[in-house]
């Protein structure tokens, strides 16, 4: 029972931000752009490196949109439009970044997806020289009362499911589809 209060507190990962060669922001959940954006406007990095950067972003925008709607110029973008879950962000930016000869990222995605995020990033990014920062974008998930809510509830099983799926092996967008079989045994 100890364990399952502090689940949503496991998730949430943020960790200071430290100056990089680029931020990096994943396609997925408000808030994200607007948290790269921020760290742009402090000057933690010079540019801002979009993954599936075609998605939507706030105001019914492209991400890429969405961060010029934000004072990021457009000469400070990077894209990458072809990932379509966590672990092909982790797969499609890393050819990127060795391209552009970067050694450091701030990667941003939402506060619960960070603890995922990381356990992903770090296996992809394992002997790439590249340091990587993890910072969370406030989503409203509340990861002290996680059980408060069913938005909360779900978000939180849904990670632990995913990130589980990930340690055996699931990987892409087919791990999308065991996550909606295994969620249909219990509705």
């Amino acid at each position: 029972m100890f364990l399952l209060l502090f689940a949503g507190r496991f998730l949430a990962l943020s960790q200071t931000p430290q100056n990089a060669d680029v931020i990096m922001i994943l396609s997925g959940g408000w808030g994200r752009i607007e948290k790269g954006a921020e760290l742009y406007s402090q000057k933690y990095a010079p540019q801002l490196l979009l993954s599936n950067a075609s998605e939507s972003g706030s105001y019914r925008k492209d991400m890429q949109d969405t961060a010029m709607s934000l004072g990021v110029p457009q000469e400070a973008l990077l894209t990458e439009n072809e990932a379509l879950s966590t672990y092909q962000n982790a797969e499609f930016t890393l050819p990127i970044m060795k391209q552009q000869g970067f050694t450091s990222a701030i990667v941003v995605s939402s506060d619960f997806h960070m603890r995922r995020v990381k356990f992903i990033f770090d296996h992809v990014y394992k002997d790439s020289g590249i340091r990587l920062t993890y910072v969370g974008a406030d989503s409203s998930y509340d990861a002290k009362w996680w059980w408060s809510d069913p938005r909360s509830r779900e978000t939180t099983f849904n990670e632990y499911v995913k990130m589980i799926g990930n340690a055996i092996g699931y990987n892409g967008p087919e791990a999308k589809g065991v996550l909606r079989e295994i969620k249909q045994w219990f509705r």
